[in-house]
């Protein structure tokens, strides 16, 4: 059903990969998030959370510059205190790292525009010759003909397998290498539209999805059979469903136990398309309707 549609958006839908670990560790930790570009002059859709955590780890990372600079030098009881000013702690991440996979040719800067209410943002790439995404998606022109029961889909990456980073020992800092697997694949899933989601002011502003949208999709687009953007994944809820059981006698494995299991609906929630051209017009980025 979503087989052309899946490699059409394939095209100009991207990951983004972070590692990152905490004060004192040598645990590194990876992530992923998802953008879609929507035109050649290097514009792309991702959530606005995302766009935080892209820039909050530039924040992250100057507060350990100025710790590999300053301490370097310093004694046991003024490298503490450094420690303690700039509030560095081991259980908080301390370092992130972060790569736009398969984007463009090279990036000499980045600009974002948040969306003011909604889970929403731009970003814009700057700087580079060559981009690397192969073709750019059309948005939904009437979206009245979309409507709960539609069968759709969203493109991510949620199961981040790169692994082409380390810990540079002797810099005590994170490094992106160029061995190992830089990719991550991408993973479709579809869903029905459930219900449209609403603000304070009665504005539609997005729509429930029958399945979740996985960690790691969000940013990623949403599509129907022929690959027309119908909007963007933007978080999943979880509803208790009231199915519980308590202390309910089973045979397990030849064995008598009781089990405990309150059963939840995961929900995918995405922001509406007609809220992403508005913000796009708002912003004069330009794109493709059908």
């Amino acid at each position: 059903m979503f087989e052309k549609a899946i490699l059409e958006t394939a095209g100009y839908t991207r990951a983004i990969h972070s590692i990152s670990r905490n004060f004192g560790s040598t645990q590194i930790e990876r992530g992923s998030a998802t953008l879609f570009f929507v035109n050649q002059e290097g514009y792309a859709l991702t959530c606005k959370h995302v766009a935080q955590w892209l820039r909050q780890a530039d924040q992250i990372n100057q507060k350990y510059s100025t710790f590999l600079q300053q301490g370097k030098e310093m004694s046991g009881g003024q490298r503490a205190s450094l420690i303690k000013k700039l509030g560095l702690k081991a259980d908080t991440t301390s370092e992130m790292r972060v790569t736009f996979v398969d984007c463009v040719d090279q990036i000499k800067n980045i600009k974002f525009f948040i969306h003011p209410e909604y889970d929403l943002a731009l970003i814009k790439f700057e700087g580079f010759e060559k981009p690397l995404f192969t073709n750019v998606p059309k948005f939904k022109k009437n979206h009245s003909e979309i409507n709960p029961g539609a069968m759709l889909c969203r493109l991510g990456f949620p199961f981040p397998e790169f692994s082409n980073f380390h810990l540079n020992q002797q810099n005590q800092s994170l490094e992106w290498t160029s061995t190992g697997t830089m990719r991550s694949p991408r993973f479709p899933i579809e869903g029905m539209l459930t219900r449209f989601l609403g603000d304070k002011k009665g504005k539609v502003y997005g729509m429930e999805m029958s399945t979740p949208g996985l960690r790691g999709q969000s940013g990623g687009p949403l599509f129907d059979s022929s690959g027309i953007i119908c909007g963007m994944q933007s978080r999943t809820k979880h509803l208790h469903l009231g199915f519980d059981i308590e202390d309910k006698a089973i045979i397990a494995h030849g064995k008598a136990k009781k089990v405990n299991d309150y059963a939840f609906i995961h929900l995918g929630e995405c922001i509406h398309v007609s809220v992403i051209k508005e913000f796009m017009r708002a912003n004069k980025v330009c794109f493709e309707e059908e």
